[in-house]
């Protein structure tokens, strides 16, 4: 299971830090992964973390603002969000799986899914 939280309402400018705690997977051997879903909009990618590298990968409209992070002792995934925009409001979901080769900025690409936390950012 994946237990995600740290959501709340910013204004612009502003940060926030998400954290995704897993239980009952071996955290060590999935990807990871961060995705968000607007109100009426389908879910898109955010970040990721292949299981076997400290590589980032993030979307270009966070690229320099978002920091995904794992603490593999806490069995942890974080987001740190910094410069918050209103258009990054969405829920935020965290993500563990296996994604093959082409499906890591996917949403099929991942098996566990957490539950949203809402991030909400104010002009």
């Amino acid at each position: 299971q994946l237990q995600a939280s740290g959501g709340g309402s910013v204004q612009a400018g502003g940060s926030l830090k998400l954290s995704c705690a897993a239980s009952g997977i071996t955290f060590s051997t999935y990807g990871l992964a961060w995705f968000r879903q607007g109100p009426g909009e389908e879910r898109e990618f955010v970040a990721a973390l292949r299981p076997t590298s400290s590589t980032p990968y993030y979307a270009d409209s966070v690229k320099g603002r978002f920091t995904i992070s794992r603490d593999r002792s806490k069995r942890i995934v974080s987001l740190h969000m910094i410069n918050l925009r209103p258009e990054d409001t969405a829920d935020y979901f965290c993500a563990a799986g296996t994604p093959i080769l082409g499906t890591m900025r996917f949403p099929s690409g991942y098996t566990y899914w957490g539950h949203g936390t809402q991030v909400t950012v104010s002009s």
